[in-house]
């Protein structure tokens, strides 16, 4: 299955590290920005996306297991231990067990995608991403007909993790997706960032990457997938249900409680941060919009 979507870029284009922290243009046009042949063609909008740099994004992290503050991931994260890992996949599949992060490796085609980071906060960043089609993982586990949603559940390890010493969530952190989300192809697990593993703060060694929808839903440090036939929990919504619904699809229109979602500050454009006007599924309405035909996108979901 991997391979549906190939990256247009080659290597003369994104291999050069000191390109990517001096953060040069990628390459005009969309086709580079998204690194996905076949979409490009399908955008509304046509700009230039130049990926931000490394000292932001491994920098300024959401990672409440390691505090709160922006900087804590990025001060604590190392006590997380990441290898050996495994990630427990059981539910309605047909080859349920524990599976060595390794051994997923070894099956799995990694690739480069080059995605709009949109947070909840209402900032912004461009990633460039390695890794591989959750829709690929399932397979391996052999989804059975009668799954409709996908859980997850990140590390919780006290030892490692101060900041689960505080009652911010109900720890351990937990996700889910409908399944028709996690099989489509821009549903990714991510291995890495600039080609270099993943680091801890940002979620290592495997996270979610769903880029149509607010960052938190991108559960970082995955160890267990469970398939179910019933809508799974999330943390955020169990927090507050008022302020994070189970979808939490970028949406300009429909306000946080708390803030406006119309648009975002862009993270890495210096100390008075510019600010652009947020797209619909963060740029991804061609490819995702049908998924939720039906549904009164007007409303908080």
């Amino acid at each position: 299955m991997a391979n549906r979507w190939k990256n247009t870029l080659t290597d003369r284009d994104v291999t050069d590290e000191s390109a990517y922290l001096n953060r040069r243009q990628i390459l005009a046009g969309t086709a580079a920005g998204l690194g996905l042949a076949g979409i490009a063609a399908t955008q509304a909008h046509a700009e230039d996306l130049e990926a931000t740099a490394w000292e932001d994004i491994t920098s300024y992290c959401n990672y409440y297991e390691f505090g709160t503050r922006k900087d804590d991931p990025s001060k604590y994260a190392h006590m997380l231990t990441t290898k050996p890992w495994t990630v427990k996949i059981d539910g309605l599949v047909d080859n349920s067990g524990d599976y060595a992060f390794d051994d997923i490796m070894a099956k799995m085609t990694v690739e480069e995608r080059i995605y709009r980071f949109r947070c909840v906060e209402a900032w912004s960043m461009v990633v460039p991403w390695n890794g591989f089609e959750l829709a690929d993982l399932l397979d391996l586990a052999g989804v059975q007909s009668e799954a409709k949603y996908v859980a997850f559940e990140t590390a919780y390890r006290p030892d490692e993790m101060p900041g689960v010493r505080y009652p911010v969530i109900d720890w351990p952190y937990v996700e889910g997706l409908r399944m028709d989300e996690a099989m489509h192809p821009l549903t990714i697990m991510a291995t890495g960032i600039y080609g270099k593993d993943i680091p801890n703060q940002n979620g290592a060694p495997l996270r979610l990457v769903v880029p149509w929808k607010y960052g938190f839903k991108s559960i970082k440090s995955v160890v267990r997938i469970t398939l179910t036939d019933k809508e799974p929990p999330t943390a955020w919504n169990k927090a507050n249900a008022r302020e994070y619904g189970f979808y939490s699809n970028v949406n300009p229109t429909v306000d946080h409680p708390r803030w406006s979602q119309a648009s975002e500050r862009v993270l890495g454009t210096g100390l008075f941060a510019r600010r652009q006007d947020t797209l619909m599924f963060n740029g991804y309405a061609d490819e995702v919009a049908s998924l939720y035909d039906g549904m009164d996108l007007t409303k908080f979901y």
